[in-house]
């Protein structure tokens, strides 16, 4: 039989997550009310900055978002039917810096409506690291594993441009798609790595994406940023790249989302080991479009929404067993 206390506890936990549901509701109504009537939705290259009680209402959004997950209710806030659904493809792996980066990017997508994060294990099996961190998330994900074969593997102190990374991984999300998107409502593929940095503004710019959609990347290529080069008419002609303008598509994996319908409708749409370095891009591009079928988005390509800032490798002792007097305690989750 419970007691009083019990029962007292039972029942203010209850009260909160009932409050904590009518409050997510009511915010996402009102922030709803200022929303595009369905099949009218679009966003003008010049016009994407997101305001200032727009962002205030999807940071009490994404903080009501983590609380649910976090204490099991249902979000409420979920697949508003006026906005295409962008999915983004995250590989992953372990290493020290892998939890860090994962959380930084987990936090800005819970930001974003209509969001389905896939994000894919570069190992054997679901570590209980990537799947505690997305259970807690509070975002729409699937979580894949695939391992990259080991020749295929880059050592801890190869070069990151020495073998193709993330092949097998990208490869295994595209198949998830093909095998459960729903291909009657409109969404938009983009590949999204743990280790770039995301405004707000990139997934509004992408979601009205027609076929593929490009933009520029900061901080990649050892220049400040690369970008494709617009002629008078306002269509891709070249590229401004920091190596090898010459590909067929010299852009990067964070230049482009594609929109899902494309990569149904092409199976053989994929990423390969065999690909020269800096060619994967234009391996998926050049299976589902053209050069002049792309669409600039971010201001005529004049904007920078996306960089890549590689957080450095830190440099850790401990790992070593050499620090004097260090404690060094595996049961904590770094």
């Amino acid at each position: 039989m419970l007691s009083p206390r019990s029962v007292n506890v039972k029942s203010f936990r209850f009260i909160v997550f009932v409050t904590l549901v009518i409050f997510c509701v009511m915010l996402g109504l009102k922030l709803m009310v200022n929303l595009p009537e369905p099949g009218i939705y679009s966003v003008s290259d010049d016009s994407k900055a997101v305001s200032s009680q727009s962002r205030q209402l999807r940071a009490q959004i994404g903080r009501l978002r983590l609380l649910l997950a976090k204490n099991g209710v249902t979000n409420p806030y979920e697949n508003l039917e006026s906005l295409p659904t962008i999915y983004a493809i995250t590989p992953t792996h372990t290493r020290p810096l892998q939890k860090a980066e994962l959380t930084r990017i987990s936090q800005t997508f819970l930001l974003v409506p209509n969001f389905h994060w896939i994000i894919v294990e570069d190992s054997e099996t679901k570590t209980p690291l990537v799947t505690n961190l997305l259970a807690q998330s509070g975002l729409t994900y699937t979580h894949l594993n695939a391992e990259t074969p080991k020749e295929w593997k880059l050592l801890l102190d190869d070069p990151q441009w020495k073998k193709p990374r993330g092949v097998k991984q990208r490869n295994a999300a595209l198949q998830w798609l093909r095998n459960n998107a729903d291909p009657r409502k409109p969404a938009v593929v983009f590949f999204a790595d743990d280790d770039n940095t995301y405004s707000l503004e990139l997934f509004e710019e992408m979601r009205t994406t027609k076929k593929v959609s490009v933009w520029p990347v900061g901080l990649v290529g050892s220049v400040r940023f690369e970008r494709p080069i617009l002629d008078e008419h306002g269509k891709v002609a070249n590229w401004s790249t920091g190596w090898r303008p010459e590909r067929p598509f010299a852009i990067d994996m964070a230049g482009f989302a594609i929109n899902l319908k494309l990569l149904l409708d092409n199976p053989q749409a994929e990423f390969s080991f065999d690909a020269p370095r800096g060619y994967q891009e234009s391996t998926i591009l050049a299976a589902v479009v053209t050069k002049d079928d792309l669409e600039p988005k971010a201001s005529q390509c004049t904007k920078v929404y996306v960089w890549h800032t590689r957080t450095e490798n830190p440099k850790l002792n401990d790992l070593k067993g050499k620090v004097p007097g260090m404690i060094v305690d595996w049961t904590v989750e770094v």
